[in-house]
């Protein structure tokens, strides 16, 4: 958790897609109310990617972990600086799973 976690922090897709299992469902947190869900590395590895691409000054930030066997909580908040200068931040809560030492699902949910 704490290397996925460090790894989103530094912006580096290549580390967490490494962390996370081939057949690996990452649901977003938009649209409302219920997000898109990506399943299989490749998918879930272009999410990462347009998010890094549309963004800039991002900083994802760790505010409280806990994991429990195979399943996991981590609290965070997430700030960019958006195209036109402004900036913006969510804070909210991933639900993971674990499976074989990997993140095998990452549900991202958001504040407001």
């Amino acid at each position: 958790m704490a290397r996925f976690s460090d790894a989103f922090a530094a912006a580096d897709v290549d580390v967490v897609m490494s962390l996370m299992t081939d057949d690996c469902v990452f649901e977003s947190t938009s649209p409302a109310p219920d997000g898109r869900r990506f399943e299989g590395q490749a998918a879930v590895r272009r999410v990462w990617e347009e998010l890094l691409a549309t963004t800039s000054e991002r900083a994802f930030e760790t505010e409280e972990t806990f994991v429990h066997r195979d399943r996991g909580t981590v609290r965070w908040r997430y700030s960019w600086r958006q195209p036109d200068g402004s900036r913006g931040h969510v804070r909210g809560v991933d639900v993971l799973a674990f499976r074989d030492g990997k993140v095998a699902e990452k549900l991202s949910y958001v504040k407001g």
